[in-house]
């Protein structure tokens, strides 16, 4: 444990699980998506739903969407900035199974028409975890630099993205391995220790099996 596991993260508040934890999740999702967002459709869940306006968590996840970090001066005035940014939403409620209290679906479509679903839970003093990508399940927290690799699930795909990185001398820090079904679709979630590359994207949608590469750098936070 350390201090910010007892005091939380810098931010403005008034919680750091139901705002600067917000932040966090659209700020990680919007970051993953790679794409300046344009059209979001986010559900509350739990506390998240019926806490969640007076903590100002509606507030926080657009300013995370909008790239604002925990600590923006910006966050309460984030509708109106979302506005003048030409970033249409809906907030409502939604219904999850065995989902953590404090949950939030994110469907977010880019300018460029990338598009991305995740489940994001805030799991206390502002730290995050990303239960879904696209309708598989995943362990992502976004603490370190991430290569996430959506492919089909057959021989080879596992091989190749591991490849790529270490060409790239990019050292792992984990390996996690999802599919929804056996010979369906896979998710692989690259945990390094250094910024992955841009060109890897390239190289790997090159490769027939897979379906979407998403680079997630936390250089600039």
């Amino acid at each position: 444990m350390n201090i910010f596991d007892v005091l939380g993260p810098v931010m403005i508040g008034p919680s750091s699980s139901h705002t600067a934890g917000a932040v966090k999740i659209a700020r990680t999702a919007a970051k993953m998506l790679d794409d300046k967002p344009i059209r979001a459709d986010i559900g509350l869940y739990g506390s998240f739903a019926m806490t969640g306006k007076g903590h100002g968590t509606d507030v926080a996840l657009i300013a995370g969407l909008l790239g604002m970090k925990t600590d923006d001066e910006r966050i309460p005035d984030s509708f109106e900035i979302a506005e003048k940014a030409g970033l249409d939403f809906n907030i409502h409620e939604v219904s999850l199974k065995n989902a953590h209290p404090n949950s939030v679906v994110l469907d977010l479509k880019g300018e460029h028409g990338r598009t991305l679903n995740i489940v994001g839970e805030s799991i206390g003093g502002g730290r995050i975890n990303i239960r879904s990508i696209d309708g598989i399940t995943v362990n992502f927290s976004g603490d370190m630099d991430t290569l996430i690799v959506h492919d089909k699930d057959k021989p080879g795909s596992a091989s190749a993205i591991t490849t790529a990185l270490t060409q790239r001398n990019i050292n792992i820090a984990t390996i996690q391995l999802y599919r929804d079904i056996k010979g369906g679709k896979a998710v692989m979630v690259c945990e390094c220790d250094e910024p992955v590359p841009d060109d890897i994207r390239t190289w790997l949608m090159s490769i027939d099996q897979i379906l979407k590469v998403t680079i997630f750098n936390r250089e600039d936070d």
